[in-house]
């Protein structure tokens, strides 16, 4: 693990443009930019932690405009030894309704800042991707991929082998999920123990759905052929139809050694249990999860035994912010909610779990989704929804308050997914994650972990010109 000796004071804040404390009209101080404000969060030695941001994929590092980034995953494609990323982007700054976007992959090297950047799909075959998922799906030892696509289908792209860096990949777009609407979340599990990966999918309707005139719609697996190239031989099991549902994440819950699957629903504002009765080929019982005091819709899930009680909790968003839920000895009873903490008035959306301060607990970083344009600042105040990016310390009871460190809070941002990961191999976790409504900003970056003897400012960033870094709301939440 790396220690970096920097000289963090005030007087050096001071010498910053834009340093972490700032005078109103009145001469009081009040509160600066969060990147800029010194980090209080700390290791069980007594080490400083602050963020440095480095860019991956953007539009200026790819020469090709990168817009509305959304979900993205990690593996050696090409058996290299070192992780790929592949990523997904709407190419959108507004819900226009047109079939476009782009699937990329960045090919890594021994060198997290050493990329090797390629389009896997562009156009209306990648039309409006929002979600990835990556697994052997033809079974010849190579991961594929499989996007889930706003407009309006899922995309099977099936991986070259040696080659995969500088050859055309095959793809397929399933007969039965043409022309379908919209698909938001797409999974990978191999649900009967055969061997062979199955998909799953929830299907939202439309890209911006009208909660009032919205029809249920399916979550569902998706049987994949011997050949997936064969577009036609694709067959659909609908587990079952849910008002705007906008997840289905294969867990085994009840912990019975079978992959289950949980459902989101946004226009229900819950989440949905469907039980696999394995060995019972493909037989799923659905079971309602009511949320003692609470609601929740489901967009991201996260799943970790939170009390050691040996039954999955699942970590949420919740109506008052992020919280996890306890599994209850008879799962068809209430489950108690426990308070993790807000980012209010930000919108939370993507969130992972992660051993951040090397204390033996599983904190939660999240990041929030801005309300204002997607491809300019705009006159958006410390008070409306903005972009943030914090994390919450796990408390050694997790039914306790969790500690919250801000890291960053821009005027624009949107991250949907991250993906905890050692990077730079010094020992301690980082994050690669996607940033969407924040054009020309969008695209992939990776959080660097940096720990110090002395507190830093929370958060470096990696552009000299990018959103403006605002403060936290009036009301300090």
């Amino acid at each position: 693990m790396k220690i970096q000796h920097t000289a963090a004071t005030m007087v050096i804040l001071g010498l910053l443009s834009g340093s972490g404390v700032t005078e109103s009209k009145g001469g009081a101080a009040s509160p600066g930019p969060v990147a800029n404000t010194l980090s209080t969060a700390q290791t069980p030695d007594r080490l400083y932690i602050s963020w440095r941001e480095h860019l991956i994929d953007d539009s200026a590092i790819a020469g090709i405009s990168i817009t509305g980034s959304d979900g993205l995953k990690m593996a050696d494609l090409d058996l290299d030894g070192y992780p790929d990323i592949v990523s997904v982007h709407e190419s959108d700054t507004r819900y226009d309704g047109v079939a476009d976007g782009l699937i990329r992959i960045a090919f890594g090297s021994e060198n997290p800042h050493r990329w090797e950047l390629r389009t896997l799909a562009s156009g209306a075959e990648a039309g409006a991707a929002e979600d990835v998922a990556i697994g052997d799906i033809n079974g010849d030892g190579y991961p594929d991929v499989i996007a889930a696509c706003e407009l309006a289908h899922l995309i099977y792209l099936q991986n070259p082998g040696k080659s995969a860096r500088t050859t055309p990949w095959p793809r397929a777009i399933p007969k039965v999920t043409r022309g379908r609407g919209s698909f938001i979340r797409v999974f990978l599990a191999d649900f009967n123990g055969d061997g062979r990966l199955e998909a799953v999918a929830a299907n939202k309707g439309e890209q911006n759905p009208n909660h009032r005139k919205a029809t249920p719609r399916p979550v569902s697996i998706y049987h994949i052929p011997e050949d997936p190239l064969d577009a036609d031989a694709w067959h659909e099991q609908v587990l079952g139809h849910h008002l705007i549902p906008q997840n289905a994440r294969p867990v085994d819950l009840d912990s019975d050694g079978d992959l289950d699957v949980i459902a989101g629903s946004r226009g229900e504002a819950r989440i949905i249990w469907y039980e696999n009765r394995f060995p019972s080929a493909f037989r799923f019982t659905a079971h309602p999860i009511e949320i003692e005091g609470g609601r929740g819709s489901g967009f991201n899930l996260a799943f970790k035994d939170m009390n050691r009680d040996s039954r999955i909790d699942i970590i949420l968003s919740v109506n008052w912010g992020l919280g996890w839920i306890e599994q209850p000895a008879d799962p068809s009873a209430p489950w108690r909610h426990h308070r993790i903490g807000t980012f209010q008035p930000d919108s939370m959306t993507g969130f992972a779990l992660a051993d951040i301060n090397s204390d033996g607990r599983s904190d939660i970083i999240a990041g929030s989704y801005s309300s204002g344009p997607r491809n300019m600042d705009g006159n958006v105040t410390p008070n409306h929804a903005l972009g943030r990016i914090g994390w919450f310390a796990c408390p050694a009871d997790p039914t306790k308050p969790w500690q919250r460190h801000d890291i960053s809070r821009r005027k624009r941002g949107m991250f949907d997914q991250i993906i905890p990961m050692d990077m730079d191999r010094d020992g301690d976790i980082d994050f690669l994650s996607t940033r969407g409504n924040s054009e020309p900003y969008d695209g992939v970056f990776w959080l660097e972990q940096v720990r110090t003897l002395r507190p830093e400012p929370a958060f470096t960033r990696a552009r000299k010109v990018d959103s403006l870094e605002m403060p936290l709301p009036s009301s300090r939440k």
